[in-house]
């Protein structure tokens, strides 16, 4: 029994000589085809194809500036429609030939021998093919991966129509490595790759479906809806992966060891990643915080866009949008300002002269806040005294809002206002600061005073005094 070394060898050159045998196969085959199309009717089939090509150009030519002005005209159709339209205009050359060549094939079949007519019906049947690729593929709304299905479809397509599956199949699964006991050849590697894109597509269909529905559902808080949602994407992400892999024989157990060490390593490399990760799943559980809420870290003020696996988007009163990571709201202080309802309060503090009234000066000053319009009535301002200042006494206005997006220095300041015309009309004063200031006779300051007040004003007053403020 020979060991896996020793086997390795004669299994590379097994593969070489398969691929050799096909490659002279497929030589021989070539050689048949070239010296079949020097026969005259093979040359007339070709004449007729690029004729039938020349004359759909010609008509691309003359219909297509006249369809492409005839969508100018559709305004107001549905946008699917247009695309539709506009997918059909750029491939107008191909449909006039698929139109064209058909009827000359049935027409050719009926007319003459079989084989007179087998190129032009595979010419017919792979321009069919092409087209319906063409349209099925722009339901891919991805422009890379759209690309990459169409060119693959058409390759496989004509390889069908040409007949040369099977060798394909067989070059393909000749070029092969060995994994310990797993066999990986670039045909498995082909067709897991077609299998998980299609289970992608549909997880992915599937996904967003659902994902609609959840968040349509009333009775779902916002946070629970994003959890839900995360939790469908990555389960049935992950379950089109691994069936994918399954399906075309993968062996997964062989995947084991390998994903275990590179799990390692990206633990150790991605430790702010997961840390972030699984804050966002907390922050969805304990539902502290939600779209739509109005929160501050730090000197972020603003409302919740949008919940990431990774990160929270805020959007402030003057337009930025901050990404926060979801660890610093674990482990920092958030002050969420509609966390289980929507009400606000507001202080703001003020001044009066000690001649004012106190409780004249409470009773305007609720009024006031009162005519205001975003301050709540039901939940009445109040206003108290919070000490006796050098030069005023010092109040407190307390009032509630329950639009805290909507911003909080623009309603103060709407609050301030109304205050300052309530205090005028009711001849209440705000005091400021004053100081008086004497100059003594004999300072170096009162001398300068006194020479440019002139000898006639040395001694008025004895002393010049100054207010200022």
């Amino acid at each position: 029994m020979s060991s896996p070394a020793e086997a390795t060898p004669d299994a590379a050159n097994d593969a070489i000589e398969q691929a050799q045998t096909i490659a002279i196969g497929l030589w021989e085959q070539a050689q048949l085809f070239v010296a079949g199309l020097l026969r005259p009717w093979s040359l007339y089939q070709v004449g007729i194809i690029i004729g039938l090509w020349v004359a759909a150009t010609i008509l691309a030519r003359i219909f297509g500036p006249h369809l492409h002005n005839w969508m100018r005209t559709r305004e107001g159709w549905p946008k699917w429609r247009m695309r539709f339209l506009v997918m059909m205009h750029r491939r107008l050359r191909l449909i006039f030939m698929v139109l064209l060549i058909w009827p000359v094939y049935g027409i050719m079949q009926e007319m003459t021998w079989p084989s007179r007519s087998y190129l032009i019906g595979v010419m017919a049947s792979l321009a069919t093919a092409w087209l319906f690729i063409a349209v099925i593929t722009r339901l891919i709304g991805n422009a890379f991966l759209r690309g990459m299905v169409r060119y693959a479809a058409w390759t496989w397509v004509t390889l069908s129509i040409v007949g040369l599956t099977d060798e394909t199949i067989q070059i393909l699964d000749s070029a092969a490595v060995h994994l310990g006991e797993m066999r990986l050849s670039l045909w498995i590697v082909l067709q897991a790759v077609a299998m998980i894109a299609f289970l992608m597509f549909l997880a992915r269909f599937v996904s967003t479906t659902s994902a609609s529905r959840i968040r349509s559902n009333k009775d779902i808080s916002p946070s629970m809806q994003v959890l839900a949602v995360k939790v469908i994407q990555i389960s049935l992400y992950g379950a089109a992966f691994f069936i994918g892999l399954r399906a075309v024989g993968v062996d997964l157990t062989g995947l084991a060891v390998l994903s275990g060490a590179i799990g390692v390593g990206l633990g150790f490399g991605l430790q702010k990643v997961v840390s972030n990760l699984v804050s966002g799943v907390i922050i969805l559980l304990d539902k502290s915080i939600k779209p739509g809420d109005v929160i501050s870290l730090g000197e972020t003020f603003g409302w919740i866009n949008s919940l990431g696996a990774r990160y929270i988007s805020i959007t402030t009163r003057d337009g930025k949008e901050y990404l926060i990571p979801n660890e610093d709201l674990i482990t920092g202080q958030v002050v969420n300002w509609s966390h289980s309802n929507e009400f606000v309060r507001l202080d703001i503090y003020f001044g009066t002269a000690y001649g004012d009234d106190p409780h004249q000066v409470r009773k305007v000053a609720i009024e006031a806040a009162k005519a205001v319009e975003r301050v709540l009535s039901f939940k009445a301002p109040v206003c108290h005294i919070v000490g006796f200042g050098d030069s005023s006494v010092d109040y407190i206005l307390r009032f509630w809002i329950s639009d805290p997006t909507a911003g909080l220095t623009n309603i103060r300041g709407n609050v301030y206002l109304a205050l300052w015309d309530a205090f005028q009309e009711h001849g209440i004063s705000i005091p400021f600061p004053q100081r008086e200031v004497k100059v003594l006779e004999g300072s170096e300051l009162g001398t300068r005073a006194l020479d440019r007040a002139g000898p006639g004003k040395a001694t008025q007053g004895g002393a010049a005094e100054e207010q200022g403020g």
